[in-house]
């Protein structure tokens, strides 16, 4: 059964919303009319077919978007999809400052929504860059060559914490800062924990 109906969480979202309230409520009266269920998941509106997640609304400082989860498999042959993160592999946002720019792109959102319920009954999956096509900082290889036990415990770890580490320890420009880094992180390696944990 399709509901199309507006979720009362999602009501309190957008009237507590101190910023983008108007953009809010035309991006939910678009996603609406595409006949998705409205949910409030990470604390924002959310829209699901049959259970799966298709788009979410967010706001940031700078601008409010619609963000489709599985941005990457949609025809975006005009690049409108921007990656919300620069490691981003499966999400591409559509990004608004005004509900005019909404107005404009109503008819593209919907293609795109309509495209990414297909891609959900077709059970399309991202295939997502594995841990092993990220390139190890030279740093963290010697130290597996000093302490063969950090090597081993991350490997240990779950690919996404590897790749969490991986992506944490490249970031810096400095080798001495990347050495740093790997060095305040080594006990929780060890320990078998995530960056974030």
């Amino acid at each position: 059964m399709i509901n199309n109906t507006m979720n009362p969480k999602v009501d309190e979202f957008i009237n507590k919303a101190k910023k983008w309230k108007a953009e809010y409520e035309k991006l939910r009266s678009i996603v609406l009319d595409c006949e998705l269920t409205e949910e409030l998941k990470w604390k924002l509106p959310c829209y699901t077919f049959q259970k799966s997640n298709i788009v979410i609304i967010q706001g940031f400082k700078e601008y409010c978007a619609l963000m489709f989860f599985k941005g990457a498999l949609l025809n975006d042959p005009n690049g409108i999809l921007i990656k919300p993160g620069e490691n981003s592999q499966a999400q591409g946002q559509i990004r608004f400052t005004s509900v005019q720019e909404i107005v404009e792109m109503e008819a593209i959102m919907k293609t795109f929504i309509y495209e990414a319920i297909e891609v959900e009954k077709a059970g399309l999956k991202v295939n997502f860059k594995k841990t092993a096509e990220y390139v190890i900082p030279e740093e963290l290889l010697n130290k597996f060559d000093e302490i063969p036990s950090l090597k081993t415990a991350f490997e240990g770890l779950t690919p996404g914490r590897q790749k969490a580490y991986i992506l944490h320890f490249s970031q810096p420009k400095q080798s001495k800062t990347r050495e740093l880094r790997i060095e305040k992180h080594m006990q929780q390696i060890l320990n078998g924990k995530g960056l974030n944990d």
